[in-house]
């Protein structure tokens, strides 16, 4: 029995399309918009997306959907290679950046308590 989190080499357009969360139609304009994103075609001529391209499309994702980017901002943003791609899916990004803060408030609030 094969484990169903063992990530592949390639994925097709479809499962990239179900990871992200959007239309295969999206993928495919975006691949026209941002030059970074080039997934490699097979013999057959179906696009075969890495992971690295998964997390380039999750960033733009985010720089389009979260931050509001228009698309040059967006394409600005990620040639300005300022940009760090996230570590796993944008939701779980966002909540670890929320925990930080409260951390941080908590930690306030208990050295203030202390004095």
């Amino acid at each position: 029995m094969a484990d169903p989190k063992i990530e592949k080499l390639y994925y097709s357009i479809s499962e990239v399309s179900e990871v992200t969360g959007l239309k295969q139609y999206v993928l495919r304009y975006w691949e026209t918009e941002f030059p970074s994103l080039r997934p490699k075609k097979n013999r057959a001529g179906n696009r075969t997306y890495r992971q690295s391209d998964i997390d380039t499309i999750l960033k733009i994702k985010d720089l389009l959907y979260s931050q509001k980017y228009t698309i040059e901002g967006a394409r600005e943003r990620l040639k300005s290679g300022g940009v760090q791609l996230p570590q796993g899916d944008v939701e779980t990004t966002n909540y670890k950046e929320v925990l930080k803060s409260v951390k941080a408030e908590l930690v306030s609030l208990l050295k203030s308590l202390d004095q």
